[in-house]
């Protein structure tokens, strides 16, 4: 195909989807501007079909079977390589594995005495425990694996487009309905009569149903692919730091590039007003969370505290896990320093903060951090002194802004490839409220 050909093809491809697009909302508005009220049928839908939609269950237009008991199946089964049986931890997203890397695995004997428990193309996972709302559907690439006791397999008869159904599963009013119906307080869980119950809308056409599970597994394909893109985005982040962070260059203690200060330690306020502090939670994927900060009544030398541009948030104490996450101040939150965090206010002509920032997450300072850290029963710390008494190595000031510029570029665009994924989880979300009933 010429470029010009596949340009065209391409814009072929995104008229079609914003006339189905249309077609949908000028079908809602249609039925709405009829003057009558219209029972059973979903606010958007495409202009060819009529009719109400017939009011189901799971278990009248499916099979339902939970996965083998544990006596079964035991953990001492598992070999290192054979055929993988997925449990629920393994499509918490909504998607199953493309690979058996990082599954369970049994032997070939195993496998035929639980052939009764093998996967099909087009069957429904369904969460039993834990999460009992999620459901996967099951592509040609899981056919023949095996489903574990913590799964209930979904088969839909013939004349149910099964995709469409993952869809109809994944609605948030049949969510809520299974949730609120599940048996347990501290692990929820739910069997086949709960799920075989479940009342559901059902178009009485094949082919609405087909033209609904294409239009959202287009949009599920582009979440999958900007999901890939930030992988690969991220992953070239993590080759670039065993690159640039290489220890060329001066030796420092890190408390004589920076100040290391404690925050502000007065007692929060259960409203959410007067002054918003940073706590253990602000720190979210090395980012600042400001919907997980604190509050305090205003207090005296509170301009002190207060966080400015260039200063790096520490997590000194906290679970071993994340002992040294960090969050840098990038822009003007109008957030003052709390407790449980230590301050670090980078010298410039030292180091750039936001290069101090990088190095400080690199995999090598964080597994440090995790060395000289105090270990107790249920968290770890850092003092203060401790911290200041780590060694980094710096290179020139004009190498470290070299360094900053090609980060920022990467994280500008992790950031918009990002914003993309979200804008398309909206829509598929928009449309799974209005597509359905």
């Amino acid at each position: 195909m010429t470029t010009t050909k596949y340009n065209e093809h391409k814009k072929l491809n995104f008229s079609s989807e914003r006339e189905q697009s249309q077609a949908c909302l000028n079908s809602a508005e249609h039925e709405k501007n009829q003057g009558r009220k219209v029972l059973n049928v979903p606010n958007l839908r495409f202009p060819e079909f009529k009719g109400e939609w017939k009011k189901t269950t799971i278990g009248e237009i499916a099979t339902i079977k939970n996965g083998p008991f544990g006596s079964v199946l035991h953990a001492e089964d598992y070999v290192d390589e054979g055929m993988p049986i997925v449990t629920t931890e393994h499509f918490k997203s909504g998607n199953l594995p493309l690979s058996k890397n990082g599954i369970p695995q049994v032997s070939e004997d195993d496998y035929y005495r639980l052939k009764g428990y093998m996967l099909e193309t087009d069957d429904i996972v369904f969460s039993r425990v834990g999460s009992v709302d999620i459901n996967a559907h099951v592509e040609h690439v899981q056919q023949g694996w095996l489903f574990s006791g913590r799964v209930l397999r979904v088969r839909p008869i013939k004349s149910v487009n099964s995709l469409c159904l993952h869809y109809v599963l994944s609605t948030e009013s049949v969510k809520r309905d299974i949730r609120n119906r599940a048996v347990g307080q501290t692990m929820p869980s739910i069997n086949t009569p709960i799920l075989s119950n479940t009342g559901i809308y059902m178009s009485q056409s094949e082919a609405e149903q087909k033209k609904i599970a294409n239009l959202l597994s287009l949009i599920d394909e582009r979440i999958s692919t900007q999901n890939k893109i930030i992988d690969k985005l991220q992953s070239l982040i993590k080759g670039i730091n065993q690159e640039v962070f290489n220890e060329v260059g001066c030796s420092h203690k890190l408390g004589s590039i920076c100040e290391i200060k404690s925050g502000y330690s007065g007692n929060q306020l259960i409203k959410k007003e007067g002054l918003k502090v940073s706590r253990i939670e602000t720190i979210s994927g090395h980012q600042i969370n400001l919907e997980r900060v604190g509050y305090v009544s205003p207090f005296k030398n509170s301009e002190s505290y207060k966080l400015q541009v260039g200063d790096i948030l520490f997590s000194n104490i906290n679970s071993v896990e994340y002992i040294g996450n960090t969050a840098f101040v990038d822009k003007d939150y109008d957030l003052y320093h709390g407790m449980n965090l230590l301050r670090l206010i980078p010298n410039s002509k030292i180091v750039v903060p936001f290069y101090l920032y990088l190095l400080l997450n690199t995999r090598k300072m964080l597994n440090r951090f995790k060395t000289i850290c105090n270990k107790a029963v249920s968290q770890a710390s850092i003092n203060q002194t401790d911290l200041g008494k780590t060694i980094i190595v710096l290179p020139s000031l004009e190498n470290q802004i070299k360094i900053c510029n090609i980060y920022e570029v990467l994280f500008s665009k992790i950031e918009a490839e990002k914003k993309c994924l979200s804008l398309y989880n909206v829509q598929k979300q928009y449309l799974l409220r209005q597509m359905f009933i």
